[in-house]
């Protein structure tokens, strides 16, 4: 064990003392027979105060028997998707730090004592594990070129705090889990964790954890392509539905822009000659500004509305306890 790790679980068993806090792996699965077992062998050893959960999502091979056999309690969800997983996972499970990982032996297990100790040393809500792989064949190049692009839009959109926002690794606190309105169901679910997150700025972190190759037998579920854009066009519903008055607002001050220049031309013949003499310019300015005003009253609205939710989704964050105030022992 390196002295990194041995610090991480000094610090974890320093936050602990006195507490009693309940930790929880959870596992989403669907068709990982081959590396199931490795998964959850390896995060009860680095987590044996943890109970691991692994939920089935209609699997066809022998999964949710080799993860019972490696000791894990095993349920099931019959919608297929990992966004309904972890839905199910969320609503389900009771515990006051969360362990969210991919059951494709991918993720780094040693490394989850240290994500859980930053959490409850700093108080935060998430940390996210930014995967360094350890081999070339661990991050196809078009996976490695998603996720750059991807985390730049959500920079962009809504702030930059996280280097891999789909990341499946990740350590939650209670009151993240409890208030957090799971949209999404399938693997565009990480992105919708790390919009909540930095919409309602939440205290989060990132810890640089290896990343390896799947095991031999073991096949990826996710499409470069379809599921790549799948995520993108999630991430520009959550803009849409949390950022309404810049994208309806720029959207009208564009159509203003557009009209404006259609209409100075026109408005320079009128001018000096007293005529109108291209009037479906004229009449599409004047829609085109129509347009406009509406677009950005609708930004506004919609922007009063989204302050209502947020303020909502906050008192419901802020009535569950925080990090580091868990329950007393007996």
């Amino acid at each position: 064990m390196s002295s990194n790790a041995r610090l991480a679980e000094k610090s974890l068993a320093d936050s602990a003392a006195g507490l009693r806090i309940d930790v929880a792996v959870l596992v989403p699965c669907y068709n990982e027979e081959h590396a199931i077992a490795s998964v959850v062998g390896g995060f009860r050893a680095a987590l044996p105060q943890a109970t691991v959960y692994v939920y089935d999502n209609n699997s066809t091979d022998g999964t949710a028997a080799a993860a019972q056999q490696a000791g894990a309690v095993v349920r099931r969800e019959s919608r297929q998707g990992k966004g309904y997983v972890v839905r199910r996972m969320f609503n389900d499970v009771e515990a006051d730090i969360y362990v969210l990982v991919d059951g494709d032996a991918t993720y780094d297990a040693p490394s989850a004592p240290a994500m859980v100790a930053k959490l409850l040393d700093e108080r935060l809500d998430m940390v996210v594990a930014s995967r360094i792989d350890r081999e070339e064949a661990a991050y196809r190049r078009g996976h490695r070129a998603g996720n750059w692009l991807l985390t730049g839009v959500v920079a962009h959109m809504f702030g930059r705090a996280f280097s891999d926002i789909l990341s499946g690794y990740r350590v939650f606190s209670r009151r993240f889990v409890k208030s957090f309105p799971i949209l999404s169901g399938g693997f565009e679910i990480e992105a919708e964790l790390t919009v909540h997150a930095l919409q309602l700025e939440l205290p989060v972190g990132e810890v640089a954890t290896p990343y390896y190759s799947r095991l031999s037998g073991s096949a990826s579920k996710l499409s470069t392509w379809s599921d790549g854009f799948r995520i993108l066009w999630t991430v520009f519903k959550l803009y849409r539905a949390e950022r309404p008055l810049s994208l309806f607002g720029g959207f009208g001050f564009a159509l203003g822009i557009i009209s404006v220049g259609l209409a100075i031309p026109i408005f320079i013949t009128y001018v000096e000659e007293g005529l109108v003499p291209r009037l479906p310019t004229a009449v599409l300015s004047t829609g085109l500004m129509v347009v406009a005003f509406l677009s950005i009253a609708c930004g506004l609205i919609l922007d009063t509305v989204t302050r209502g939710r947020r303020e909502l989704k906050l008192l419901t964050y802020l009535a569950l306890r925080a990090p580091g105030e868990e329950r007393r022992r007996s």
